[in-house]
């Protein structure tokens, strides 16, 4: 199937009105609707928003191709949109995007039509090829061009791969570096990676040879013999693909947008044999894309990500709930309100009952893969509702929950390994019924003999920090307040903020208000800087710095990377020192927070009425201040104009 039986004259827009991403997205939807090509134009957008939610599809060289399959697409068809003055598409490059490719896919799309569309996205990597797009003086022009580079690459009829390789490319004999692209759809970025490695691996004098897994299936497949040969592999991959054959030779692991934006930078490395050797693990498949971290600090992100939507949406909601009276849940209370009683019982009985369950279960199964989740979930919820200690209520609570995730995602590793040497004819009863039974019950024996005198250990942990006062409890915000700032959402600041949970839901509030204020500070503190202080930044600086008010007040610490990547020497320090005293006042004025996420869009839910919600706002004002104070009194003036 030819491309111009997709991109037709009423699928074209030469002259986008947009001016942001999310709208040229709307307007090239909309473009495809009034074609006819779709079912559902919200339903699409809402999947190419997906798609965009994963990685962007603004690739760079002025190029975006924002593309998805979608129940909602009437027939294949793609939308070409053009704004010369450029929009930011938030590219790989960090430019504008004037050329816009919107790809439409049906979920059941045929190989053809799934050819014809990877094969524009191979073409966009042309320079000659984009010139001619952006210069076309008509729709008409623009099909033109289109089909005469058609033609050009694939003659009479298209070839049978997106990624075609001639002999010097990778040949059985003649290929001693390998490279395989895989992105989650399967339709553009997939192709256009295999493209420009080849494209550059050729003018390079390099031997490669690349296996595309798009949506019409592996193109190119790499034989044992080329994988037994080969200096290094590339796997270029932001979904999974099949590595265990790759076990014990040199692996460079990355995203398939870096092998469109960094293409020699890898072929480098790959050159180089600057590689580690790839370690297949066989009890579970392997994600390829960006290098894996590993370890404790992986596992418990897993959980800690997975958890967070339980506990934002069930403390948010509890929160509200208190809007009608601290007791307008309880029945027996005259504040009693229905539906504040439905919020209490939605957030709190549902939501934040199954926080340490969900946290449990997910850390064991980034341990286990899938047969790891349900011990893990048993275990979890083992750890919140057996006690063994009178007066006792909500078991081990946090703590329980970890122990009883890497508990369950361990055991279950040893279960799979004890029964690995059954005959084949039982490989299927493993995953239905060995491991759950034997992971469940060894996980949940262990958790019923340990969880008695770990729930003594949460309880005294709690109490002890419930009876802090004075002196002692202004250093710990200060600890903690410092922790939110130290590495912009990374572990650190995670440990912190997963701190400031635990004790939320151990009833502790003031925590959670502290590690929230003091993580609003750092984006804050900077964007305060660049008002105050505008010689000391340049103008992208600047304009970072609106962005970073937002950010702040939402209470994403990552809005002040870009700052502290450019200056950590000075950013860093400042920030610790804003944050910190920040949290040092939210604990002098025992100020507490029932909702764990959302800044200033939830500072209505402050304990203790408008006194305290005023102090909160004073505590990171104030916070904010200090950080921006010492940004530019640290700073030098920008001598480069700007």
């Amino acid at each position: 199937m030819r491309i111009t039986q997709l991109l037709t004259e009423n699928t074209i827009i030469l002259d986008l009105k947009s001016g942001s991403k999310r709208a040229v997205l709307d307007e090239l939807a909309g473009q495809l609707d009034q074609a006819g090509k779709l079912n559902d134009q919200k339903q699409f957008t809402k999947d190419i928003l997906a798609r965009e939610e994963q990685s962007t599809t603004g690739i760079g060289d002025t190029i975006a191709i924002p593309h998805a399959k979608s129940g909602a697409v009437k027939e294949p068809a793609i939308a070409f949109g053009r704004s010369h003055e450029g929009i930011d598409f938030e590219s790989l490059d960090g430019q504008p995007a004037q050329l816009f490719f919107m790809i439409a896919a049906t979920d059941g799309a045929n190989d053809d039509h799934l050819e014809a569309l990877s094969r524009l996205a191979t073409f966009l990597m042309d320079e000659k090829f984009r010139v001619n797009i952006l210069e076309a003086e008509s729709k008409q022009q623009v099909l033109e061009i289109v089909s005469a580079k058609e033609a050009e690459v694939d003659g009479p009829e298209p070839t049978d791969s997106a990624a075609p390789l001639d002999a010097a490319q990778g040949s059985a004999a003649g290929g001693k570096i390998l490279a395989v692209t895989a992105c989650p759809t399967g339709i553009a970025h997939t192709y256009m990676a295999a493209e420009k490695l080849s494209g550059r691996a050729k003018e390079r004098g390099i031997n490669l040879k690349v296996e595309t897994n798009g949506s019409s299936g592996v193109k190119n497949r790499l034989s044992d013999a080329e994988i037994a040969e080969a200096d290094a592999i590339i796997v270029a991959a932001d979904t999974k693909v099949e590595m265990a054959r790759f076990d014990g030779k040199p692996v460079i692991q990355t995203q398939v947008g870096k092998a469109i934006y960094e293409t020699d930078q890898l072929l480098d490395r790959a050159v180089a044999k600057d590689a580690p050797i790839y370690k297949h693990d066989r009890t579970k498949d392997a994600d390829a894309g960006t290098e894996p971290k590993s370890g404790f600090y992986k596992h418990l992100m897993n959980g800690v990500s997975n958890m967070l939507p339980f506990v934002v949406g069930g403390g948010i909601l509890i929160a509200l709930s208190f809007f009608w009276g601290i007791n307008a849940a309880d029945p027996n209370s005259p504040e009693y309100n229905e539906f504040a009683a439905m919020l209490s019982t939605i957030g709190g009985g549902t939501a934040f009952f199954l926080m340490v369950p969900v946290l449990a279960g997910f850390i064991a199964m980034s341990i286990a893969d899938r047969p790891g989740f349900a011990p893990g979930m048993i275990g979890g919820l083992l750890a919140i509702t057996v006690t063994g200690v009178e007066g006792a209520s909500g078991g081990s609570g946090f703590l329980g929950g970890l122990i009883a995730g890497f508990l369950a995602g361990y055991v279950t590793l040893l279960v799979k390994k004890a029964f690995s040497g059954l005959p084949q004819s039982l490989e299927g009863l493993k995953p239905v019924l060995f491991f759950p039974v034997f992971s469940i019950l060894i996980t949940g024996v262990i958790m019923m003999l340990i969880n008695p005198p770990l729930t003594q250990i949460y309880s005294g942990i709690s109490a002890f920090l419930e009876g802090l006062g004075g002196t002692n409890l202004v250093l710990v915000g200060l600890l903690l307040g410092g922790m939110m700032a130290v590495d912009m959402g990374g572990p650190v600041n995670k440990a912190a903020y997963t701190f400031g949970i635990a004790m939320l839901d151990a009833q502790n509030f003031n925590f959670m208000a502290t590690v929230m204020a003091a993580g609003m500070v750092p984006p804050l503190g900077l964007a305060i800087a660049t008002t105050m202080f505008k010689k000391k930044f340049t103008k992208p600086e600047r304009e970072a710095g609106k962005t970073a008010y937002v950010l702040g007040a939402s209470f994403i610490t990552e809005g002040v990377i870009p700052f502290a990547a450019a200056d950590p020497a000075r950013v860093i320090p400042s920030a610790i020192a804003g944050a910190a005293t920040t949290g040092a006042l939210v604990m002098l004025f025992d100020i507490g927070l029932r909702a764990p996420h959302g800044g200033v869009f939830v500072i209505g839910l402050v304990d203790g009425g408008a006194a305290s919600i005023l102090m909160y706002l004073v505590a990171i004002l104030v916070g904010s201040f200090v950080t921006a104070i010492l940004v530019g009194l640290l700073k030098k003036n920008i001598t480069v104009a700007a």
